[in-house]
């Protein structure tokens, strides 16, 4: 007689009701072991003082908004890497509290930080944050790349030197060689004339005249009275090139010149890190998602900004790891490129810590050009053709003979 088996218990089912407990604890372990980042914002700029153009002021959260699309773009991919990104952006509203905010986010263990700030601010936090990583959104000083050289310092806003090398790389291409150069009464307006200047010598440009502006006059009822008398000169120009920083005066410029000349530097045609013109290489799919969180257009500010988050984000995934020193080793060392929407793979010189970058050319409605411009070689690149170069510069932030 067979024998007879007897079935044991039936497997139990779980319904939807049962697995939602186990799936929510799948989720909460992929949780803790995600890789968490926490980035700083910093931000603090001195009193503009009084400006007689008042058309279009900056954005007061310049900067800011960049950073927090760099952050929800970041998280985008860094779900499906364990990676999760949060930006920790304190309000500032004086020098004092700046350092205090600093150091209260190096407490809670912060090492990577993303900065708007002018120079001598800059180097306070660079020095109070020395085991940190801080990228620099907020400074053109010429100095910072050249002659301070702050170890723990990278950065992703162009020079001073990057921005009139892009605009007289622009006019030799042009043949505009003889400049009427104006300039400002502010510190920015003097190192910006400074820089035009050894723009000139780089590309063989001559001053007809410079002039200072050291008028008071509300330009608003009185350009066309003022400005043809002030850019008269006894030999012809091709151009006026501007130093005015803050837009005192510049924008009264423009078709108020005694000889029918273009403007160029500051107003006029303008070289910028960015601007809302800016559309081709996908750049439009960035204007929008930034236009969609901000309610406005990107600028210069915003995108370095973008880009001190992006390039964290970057490292970390090639790294795998969040470390100040393991980061800032990564981007110099050549090996990584960043994806800036500009038609070019960006990298950091490993002397300076700049970013290299094309710069676009734009007026306020539209993109004339983008530098460097063709015909102007380097032997390693010719973004290097914008800015200080390794021998012009004192800095050495990482010395190796891969450049690019």
């Amino acid at each position: 007689m067979p024998r007879r088996y007897r079935a044991g218990p039936r497997p139990r089912r779980h319904g939807p009701a049962r697995l939602l407990p186990l799936l929510a604890g799948w989720v909460l372990a992929g949780q803790a072991l995600a890789l968490e980042v926490p980035i700083g914002y910093l931000a603090w700029q001195p009193d503009r003082g009084p400006v007689l153009s008042n058309v279009t002021p900056e954005p007061a959260d310049a900067g800011r908004r960049g950073a927090e699309l760099a952050i929800r773009d970041s998280n985008t991919t860094g779900r499906f890497l364990d990676q999760h990104y949060r930006l920790m952006a304190p309000e500032i509203d004086s020098p004092e509290a700046l350092l205090a905010a600093a150091r209260a986010l190096h407490d809670q263990g912060v090492r990577l930080f993303v900065t708007r700030l002018p120079e001598q601010r800059l180097t306070a936090v660079s020095r109070a944050l020395d085991d940190s990583l801080v990228f620099n959104a907020g400074s053109a000083s010429d100095a910072l790349r050249t002659e301070t050289c702050l170890a723990n310092v990278l950065h992703t806003l162009p020079s001073r030197a990057m921005l009139t090398d892009a605009l007289g790389q622009f006019l030799a291409r042009r043949r505009w060689r003889s400049w009427l150069v104006v300039v400002g009464q502010t510190a920015g307006d003097r190192a910006y004339a400074r820089s035009l200047e050894r723009a000139m010598r780089r590309y063989g440009h001559e001053a007809i005249a410079t002039k200072p502006w050291t008028f008071a006059t509300d330009l608003r009822r009185s350009a066309s009275a003022e400005m043809p008398l002030f850019t008269q000169t006894e030999d012809a120009y091709d151009v006026v090139v501007v130093a005015d920083e803050r837009g005192d005066f510049g924008e009264y410029l423009p078709y108020q010149t005694w000889y029918p000349r273009p403007v160029a530097g500051t107003q006029g045609l303008s070289p910028r890190a960015w601007h809302p013109t800016v559309e081709t290489f996908g750049a439009v799919q960035l204007q929008n998602r930034f236009a969609e969180l901000a309610g406005r257009g990107m600028t210069s500010a915003d995108y370095a900004a973008w880009l001190g988050v992006r390039a964290i984000a970057t490292a970390v995934t090639f790294t795998e790891a969040a470390s100040a020193q393991g980061l800032r080793d990564a981007l110099l060392g050549g090996e990584l490129a960043l994806d800036g929407f500009k038609g070019r793979k960006l990298t950091f010189r490993p002397w300076s810590g700049q970013l290299r970058q094309p710069i676009p050319l734009v007026h306020p409605r539209g993109l004339v050009d983008v530098s460097p411009q063709q015909g102007y070689l380097h032997p390693e690149t010719e973004l290097d053709t914008l800015g200080f170069d390794r021998p012009e510069s004192r800095c050495r932030l990482l010395d190796t003979p891969r450049d690019t």
